[in-house]
C-alpha cells in the first residue's frame, strides 16, 4: 500500500467491471491477501476526498480506493473547473456567505476562486490527503466488488475486494464503508435500491445531457480581454467575464447546427488556465447511457467528431475566439446524472424550495435546481431558487443494506432537487460528515440506521461536524410566496414532473392566462405519466398559441377523455366534476379565461379521478 505518489493507470470504472465479482463474501484463495482497516472509501472525487480526510481526522485508519491513476475525479479528470456555490442567504436577500464550511472552505480557500486551475486542484487535493498520517491510497485499481456478509438476516457491506493494477487481489475489510463514486457503483452491486434519471418524475429515458470538456489553445491575453469586454457590456445574470471565467454567448452557440442530432451545444462557460489555455463547459451529448461503457465510448466519439465544426464555428462568430484550436479534451466525460439511490429519506423538490430544515441536518444547499436539458427537444430549465435547505443525515443511508453510507450525486435525492444537491460544496459536506458519522458508528457501537433512531447521536454527530468547522446549526427561511396561493397544491403536482419552471425568480405566472397551446400539452403529458387513455387522433395535437377560456378548456377535457358534449355541457360537466369554488372565482375574476392556477387545478382534479397508475 502506498501513499498518493507512484500511482498510475489509466481511468477504467465501469460498473461493468465492478459486477463480475460475486456480491456474497467469498472465501479466501491462497493467492489472496486480507487486510483490515476502520474506513474504506471507494471513489477519490471531491465528495470521497472529504469524507477519507473526515474520517482519518477523527483517527480511523482510513483507505481511500479509486479505478483512477490521480485524485480528484470530476475536477482533475472530467475538467470541471468552476465551482457551482452555495452561499447562505441574509436578511437582504445578499449572498455573501459560504454554506459549507469545514473541508470544503479548506480546498476553497486554497484554490481562490470558483473558477481554477485544474493542475492546481489537484495539487491541492494531494496536500491535503498527504498531510493525513492515518489515511492511504490505493488508486488506479482494476476493479473492485462489495464483500458481503449478513448480520441479523439483514445484508452488510463488510468490506471491498480489489484487483490491483499488478493483477494482485486483495480484500480490504472495515467497519464502515463510504461509497463516493459518482454512479453509487459499490451501492449497486451491494442490492441498494435506486432510481435511474428522471424515472422517478415519470420520465425513464430521461437523462441530463452529458459533456466532453475541451481546452482550447491559441487565445492570447488581449483575446480573452476582448471576450470580457463583450461580455460585461449590458451584463445580466447569464453573460459575464472576470479575469479566470466567462459565461454567455447563448444566442449566438443556439445558431450552431450540429451534424448530429445526438450533439448539441449551449452558451459557453469558459475557464481560463494559468497557461492561457481555455477550458468550454457547453458541448451536450444526448441518450447516454452512463452505466455502460460501450455508450459512453459512444458518447466521446460522437462529441470529438463534432468538435471540429464547432470550433470553426466559434472562431467565425466568438469575440476572441478568431485564432483558437482544439489542444486537447478531458480524459473523462462529465456526467451530470446517472443512479440516484433509496436511501431512508429521500430529498424532494418541495422540500428544496419551500427552504426545509431537518433535524438531522449535515449539510446546506442553495444553488438554483438547475436541470440541464435532456435531448435536443428538452431544454434545460431553471425550476426554481432556494433560500436555503437542509441535506438530511438520512439521505446518505441506503435501504437495505447496512455498514453503508453514500455521499454525493448518487446520494438519496429525488432527480430533480438533485439539480441543485449535485454540486461539489454539498458533496463534499455530505462526505465530511460520513466520515464523523463511521467514527461516531465506532465509537458508540451503533449502526447508522440506530444513529437517525436516537436523537442524542445525531446531536453529536452535528457538534462533531462543528468542532471540525462545518456550522451545522438550525435555520428558518420564509417559504416563498407562492405557498400561499390558492393553487399551490396543484402547482406541486406540476412542478414534481418538471412540467413548470419558476425560474431564477421563483415565478410560476399562476395568475396569467393560460394559452390553448400549453393546456393541451400538460393534458397529453399527465395523461402518458399517470396512463390515461387518450383518442388515437388527439396524441399529437397542437394546440393554438391562443389565450384559452375555461368552456374551451372544459371542451378539451371532454374531447380527451373521449366524451361528445357541447361547449356548455362539458363546462357544466367539468365544474361539477373537476371544478371548486377557487376555479369559480378566478373564472370570474378573469372574464371566464382561465389562469395557469386554475388549469393546473382543473387538470389535478382531472388525473386523480382518471388516473390508472
Amino acid at each position: 500500500m502506498k501513499k498518493l505518489t507512484g500511482t498510475v493507470l489509466l481511468f477504467f470504472l465501469m460498473l461493468t467491471v465492478v459486477l463480475p465479482w460475486p456480491m456474497a463474501a467469498q472465501a479466501k484463495t491462497t493467492d489472496e491477501k486480507t487486510e483490515k482497516y476502520d474506513l474504506i472509501v471507494v471513489g477519490s472525487d471531491p465528495e470521497g476526498i472529504a469524507a477519507a480526510i473526515s474520517g482519518a481526522r477523527n483517527g480511523l485508519a482510513t483507505l481511500l480506493i479509486d479505478t483512477r491513476p490521480e485524485v480528484g475525479g470530476l475536477m482533475t479528470r472530467g475538467w470541471l473547473n468552476v465551482i457551482d456555490m452555495n452561499m447562505a442567504p441574509n436578511n437582504l436577500g445578499n449572498r455573501n456567505e459560504i454554506l459549507n464550511k469545514g473541508i470544503f472552505q479548506e480546498f476553497y480557500r486554497q484554490i481562490g476562486s470558483g473558477t481554477f486551475d485544474v493542475p492546481r486542484a489537484q495539487e491541492i487535493f494531494e496536500q491535503m490527503l498527504g498531510q493525513e498520517e492515518d489515511l492511504e491510497l490505493c488508486l488506479g485499481v482494476k476493479y473492485f466488488s462489495p464483500v458481503m456478509g449478513y448480520q441479523k438476516g439483514k445484508p452488510v457491506v463488510e468490506g471491498v475486494k480489489v484487483e490491483d493494477k499488478k493483477g494482485e487481489i486483495t480484500t480490504y475489510t472495515a467497519k464502515g464503508i463510504i461509497d463516493a463514486t459518482q454512479d453509487a457503483d459499490l451501492a449497486a452491486a451491494a442490492g441498494v435500491p435506486f432510481s435511474v434519471g428522471q424515472e422517478d418524475a415519470g420520465y425513464p429515458e430521461r437523462k441530463m445531457a452529458t459533456t466532453l470538456v475541451f481546452k482550447l489553445g491559441g487565445v492570447t491575453p488581449e483575446d480573452w480581454q476582448e471576450i470580457r469586454r463583450v461580455l460585461t457590456v449590458d451584463n445580466d445574470w447569464f453573460t459575464g467575464a472576470t479575469n479566470v471565467s466567462a459565461w454567455g454567448f447563448g444566442p449566438v452557440m443556439e445558431q450552431y447546427r450540429p451534424s448530429n442530432a445526438r450533439v448539441g451545444i449551449r452558451g459557453l462557460n469558459i475557464g481560463r488556465q494559468k497557461n492561457g489555455t481555455l477550458l468550454i463547459n457547453a458541448l451536450h451529448i444526448f441518450g447516454v447511457d452512463p452505466l455502460s461503457k460501450e455508450s459512453r465510448s459512444e458518447a466521446r466519439r460522437l462529441a470529438e467528431q463534432e468538435l471540429p465544426r464547432i470550433i470553426d464555428y466559434m472562431k467565425e462568430n466568438i469575440p476572441g475566439l478568431q485564432n483558437c484550436f482544439l489542444a486537447e479534451v478531458a480524459p473523462e466525460l462529465y456526467i451530470r446524472e446517472s443512479r440516484h439511490i433509496y436511501g431512508e429519506y429521500r430529498l424532494t423538490i418541495d422540500d428544496v424550495l419551500e427552504n426545509r430544515d431537518f433535524p438531522d441536518r449535515i449539510a446546506f444547499g442553495s444553488y438554483p435546481v438547475d436541470v440541464q436539458a435532456s435531448g435536443p427537444k428538452e431544454k434545460g430549465a431553471v425550476v426554481g431558487v432556494p433560500a436555503q435547505y437542509a441535506i438530511p443525515f438520512r439521505c446518505i443511508v441506503p435501504q437495505r443494506v447496512d455498514n453503508l453510507l453514500v455521499v454525493g450525486r448518487a446520494a438519496s435525492f429525488d432527480s430533480l432537487p438533485h439539480g441543485s444537491a449535485r454540486t461539489i460544496p454539498v458533496g463534499m459536506a455530505t462526505g465530511e460528515a460520513a466520515g464523523a458519522a463511521v467514527a461516531l458508528s465506532i465509537e458508540e457501537d451503533k449502526t447508522f440506521r440506530q444513529i437517525i433512531k436516537n436523537s442524542s447521536l445525531i446531536n453529536q454527530l452535528q457538534e462533531l461536524l462543528n468542532d471540525q468547522g462545518m456550522d451545522i446549526e438550525p435555520f428558518t427561511w420564509r417559504a416563498p410566496e407562492v405557498t400561499k396561493h390558492w393553487a399551490y397544491e396543484a402547482l406541486k403536482m406540476m412542478r414534481k414532473h418538471a412540467l413548470v419552471q419558476g425560474g431564477y425568480s421563483n415565478n410560476y405566472q399562476l395568475d396569467d392566462i393560460i394559452t390553448e397551446e400549453d393546456f393541451i400539452h400538460l393534458l397529453q403529458e399527465l395523461s402518458h405519466l399517470y396512463v390515461i387513455s387518450i383518442p388515437g387522433e388527439l396524441k399529437d395535437k397542437k394546440g393554438d398559441p391562443d389565450l384559452l377560456s375555461g368552456k374551451k378548456a372544459a371542451l378539451i377535457i371532454s374531447q380527451y377523455a373521449g366524451q361528445e358534449m357541447s361547449r356548455e355541457e362539458a363546462f357544466d360537466y367539468a365544474m361539477e366534476h373537476y371544478g371548486d369554488k377557487n376555479i369559480s372565482d378566478s373564472l370570474a375574476d378573469n372574464d371566464g379565461r382561465l389562469t395557469r392556477g386554475a388549469a393546473y387545478s382543473l387538470l389535478k382534479s382531472y388525473v386523480e379521478k382518471n388516473k390508472t397508475k
